[in-house]
């Protein structure tokens, strides 16, 4: 359950949902929020600040750490990672060719 909490607010930050600086709610009001423990939210606050999305503050909470571009850059690359995996997983589930995916790619990516 924390793991999910983690990735609902890294993917906050990392989208800018919550800007660099911005308080998080504390402990025990987001345990009560989602109604969860207080040990599963403060496990995924722990991995959030360990892994530098995030800054603890001794009696004033948590907040959203100021991010190095670089970190951002690949974090985004991890999350897009995990993503095309999902998707060729189901290419060859549905027997789509690598030849026929990557033309799938490319013509995706220069639409923009």
């Amino acid at each position: 359950m924390y793991e999910q909490v983690y990735s609902a607010i890294k993917k906050a930050i990392l989208n800018g949902e919550i800007e660099e600086g911005a308080p998080l709610p504390s402990i025990r009001t987001l345990a009560k929020d989602l109604q969860i423990s207080v040990i599963t939210t403060k496990r995924a606050y722990d991995e959030l600040e360990r892994d530098g999305f995030i800054d603890s503050v001794q009696g004033k909470g948590s907040f959203v750490a100021y991010q190095n571009p670089e970190r951002l850059k690949e974090a985004g690359i991890c999350i897009i990672e995990e993503k095309i995996t999902e998707a060729i997983d189901e290419a060859k589930r549905l027997k789509i060719t690598q030849k026929e995916f990557l033309e799938i790619i490319k013509l995706l990516f220069d639409e923009e």
